[in-house]
């Protein structure tokens, strides 16, 4: 029989973080284990539950009993179960014994056997029949097999009534097992099944019998005050805080909503408010202290300015919730405090003051403290504002003034406002409005998708700093391996490429590389690592272009040209995905390949074409076409329109299968073949101009 099948534990208040993983782990593991056994159908559904106090698992269409099986099984080797004149031998008859017994008949003889091909040699097989197993006598092995693989964070021993011990992520109090409406008689974590369970801890104060599997939701939802299903509660919390924010804005990230979601099970939105007083400090003080120390959601109007009203997610119903509402604005009222006396605190030395402090700050035992750290960003960035027309002085300021903020008492309660404290207190210090902004910018991009620098003092210093610490802790020694990378040298190296894709900076990354080596000249245990360095940005800017939704071989032909700058990079592959769908691009490709090949078994020395040495009408026919033509893709490459530059080279390729099919390149007179390998680089040099084409070829 197919019935719907329930099982939960109930427990203490499980880790909130934790609390989503929890739950689909267990769902999935319960799920598959039956259907590794043969207990679901096609179209069984699992549905996982999981609140503060309980993880479950509802599965659609669970057979009491699984199929029986036929069993098809090796014996012995011909070789070895026969002897020489074809009789059983004796370790057949033992086997054959064994297999009687195991299958619950009197008696097996070779003739009940099957002969078959096994490999290069024969073999005996017994085919037999085995009876499906009953739910009540799986469920629990799937069960110990889930829970072994659940993504604890830690586990926690405690004893039950009767004194054993036992290990969960919190202590279990119930157990269900319910297939359909009948309890499955199994026991774990010294429980023992059955229907019972608890609803919520303060709205629902008696025991809930679950009548059905399929009732479960439900009966805790409207007896128990319970939403058992994390989507669920979490849907009705968003809805819920976007009601009662009315016409403000809600700031209201994933991260904190799963986490509120998982620390109620009936969800209920109250508004409170703090003195207006506070909204002196910088919002984002006051918006990270909400959010981070006591789970608030914070509200701004429609400018973006903080409003002193904030909504709070409560585990509680009721008709007067003053006492809630006062709570948490008495709880929250001290960290806004706090954060105010930090940032008034703060404001009384200025950010240049802090520097000498930066010597007391190891930034790596083998690079030195952070004030040495600066001193390279510093004369990097100087560099790099000069090359893009910016005022190095100001990108001088702005990089020695970077990391005062981490001496900051706000920035040390809160590290994750680094930099944006920086820019609020060098705008306090009269700094100029680029020198406070960079403070902030040189961070960016801080992860996949976020926004690059605003200004070009800001792009100096986050491009010098990223490459600092690229090249620095590489330089050590310290490059990513496998999956490990404790310095994050991936995401700085996607935030260089950025930033010289996308701000199309005039940038040599070849340049970059080298000034930012001599800054660690006489640094003992640094060796120069601008080539490897080269070739890991090459494959993170291939990764990064595959994102962008470019096929492999277009990257390829743009990237196997190890382009040094990158601020043309996006026109050259629109160029080249233009090019690739012209009916003229495939042939051209793949003669494109051909001469490649030929000209890497040349010395490289082919020198000019000699027109007097043209003798075959193709050869001639090419050079002609080649020449009206070079005037043409000169002025477009020169233009930068690389989309021409390509386009104009399909009115080559009758000329060019023409040669391929009428001239013999490698002639034996050493004078014809150098002038047709002259030509022949000359026309490769004008096809690869943009990029490789060669690449596409299939």
């Amino acid at each position: 029989m197919n019935r719907t099948l329930l099982v939960e534990l109930l427990t203490e208040e499980l880790p909130p973080k934790a609390l989503a993983r929890l739950g689909d782990a267990f769902a999935a593991g319960i799920a598959n284990g039956l259907k590794s056994r043969d207990f679901l159908e096609a179209d069984s559904v699992a549905t996982a539950y999981a609140t503060p106090r309980r993880l479950a698992v509802s599965i659609s269409r669970v057979r009491a009993v699984s199929p029986d099986k036929s069993i098809r099984e090796k014996v012995l080797p011909v070789s070895v179960a026969l002897d020489a004149e074809g009789k059983p031998t004796a370790p057949l008859l033992k086997k054959l014994a064994a297999l009687a017994n195991a299958s619950g008949v009197s008696e097996l003889t070779v003739n009940d056997l099957e002969r078959a091909a096994d490999g290069k040699s024969e073999s005996f097989f017994h085919t037999y029949s085995s009876e499906g197993l009953k739910l009540s006598m799986l469920l629990r092995t799937v069960l110990e097999e889930t829970i072994a693989k659940l993504p604890i964070p830690k586990l926690m021993s405690y004893q039950r009534p009767d004194g054993s011990t036992v290990q969960f992520v919190r202590p279990v109090h119930k157990l269900i097992a319910l297939h359909g409406t009948d309890v499955v008689p199994i026991d774990i974590l010294g429980l023992a099944a059955d229907r019972n369970t608890l609803g919520h801890r303060f709205l629902s104060q008696r025991e809930l019998s679950i009548a059905d599997a399929d009732s479960y939701a439900s009966a805790l939802e409207e007896q128990g005050k319970v939403i058992a299903g994390v989507a669920a509660r979490k849907e009705k919390i968003r809805s819920a805080l976007l009601a009662k924010a009315g016409a403000d804005k809600i700031l209201m990230p994933e991260s904190l909503l799963d986490e509120v979601t998982a620390l109620v099970e009936w969800p209920v939105v109250y508004e409170c408010n703090f003195e207006s007083e506070f909204l002196s400090v910088p919002q984002e003080c006051l918006i990270l202290t909400m959010q981070t120390n006591q789970k608030y959601f914070a509200l701004t109007d429609a400018d973006g300015r903080l409003r002193s009203r904030f909504l709070i997610v409560s585990n509680l119903a009721t008709d007067n919730p003053q006492n809630i509402i006062q709570g948490n604005e008495r709880v929250v009222r001290p960290r806004l405090s706090d954060a105010k006396f930090f940032f008034e605190q703060d404001k009384k030395k200025k950010l240049a003051d802090r520097l000498p402090g930066l010597a007391n700050v190891v930034y790596h035992n083998k690079l030195g403290t952070q004030a040495q750290r600066t001193e390279r960003v510093k004369t990097l960035a100087a560099k790099i504002a000069f090359a893009l027309g910016i005022d190095p002085a100001l990108a001088e300021r702005g990089a020695l003034l970077a990391k005062t903020d981490l001496l900051t008492d706000m920035v040390g309660e809160f590290p994750e406002l680094q930099g944006i404290m920086g820019t609020y207190y060098a705008r306090h210090d009269g700094e100029h409005e680029e020198v406070a902004q960079a403070i902030s910018e040189h961070y960016q991009p801080r992860f996949a998708g976020d926004a690059l620098p605003a200004t070009g003092t800001g792009t100096a210093v986050a491009l010098a700093d990223k490459l600092e610490t690229l090249v620095g802790i590489w330089g050590i020694g310290l490059q990513p391996t496998g999956d490990k990378d404790p310095f994050a040298l991936r995401r700085h190296a996607l935030g260089i490429l950025r930033m010289l894709i996308e701000k199309r900076l005039p940038l040599s990354i070849g340049n970059l590389l080298a000034d930012t080596v001599k800054l660690f000249a006489g640094n003992a245990g640094f060796k120069d690592p601008a080539a490897e360095v080269a070739v890991f940005l090459l494959d993170r800017l291939r990764g990064l272009l595959r994102e962008r939704g470019y096929a492999p071989n277009e990257i390829e032909a743009v990237a196997a040209q190890n382009p040094d700058r990158l601020d043309n990079i996006i026109e050259r592959l629109n160029a080249v995905q233009a090019f690739a769908a012209l009916p003229e691009a495939e042939s051209l490709a793949a003669a494109n390949k051909r001469i490649t090949n030929i000209l890497k078994k040349t010395d490289g020395k082919a020198g000019n074409v000699q027109t007097g040495l043209l003798r075959e009408a193709a050869e001639e026919g090419l050079y002609s076409a080649m020449t009206l033509l070079k005037p043409q893709v000169d002025a477009a490459f020169a233009q930068g329109d690389f989309a021409g530059t390509l386009k104009a080279l399909a009115h080559l390729r009758q000329s060019v299968d023409a040669f391929f099919t009428d001239v013999m390149v490698m002639a034996e007179d050493e004078q014809l073949r150098n002038n047709r390998i002259a030509l022949l680089s000359n026309l490769h040099g004008m096809m690869n101009r943009v990029a490789d084409i060669s690449k596409l070829a299939a």
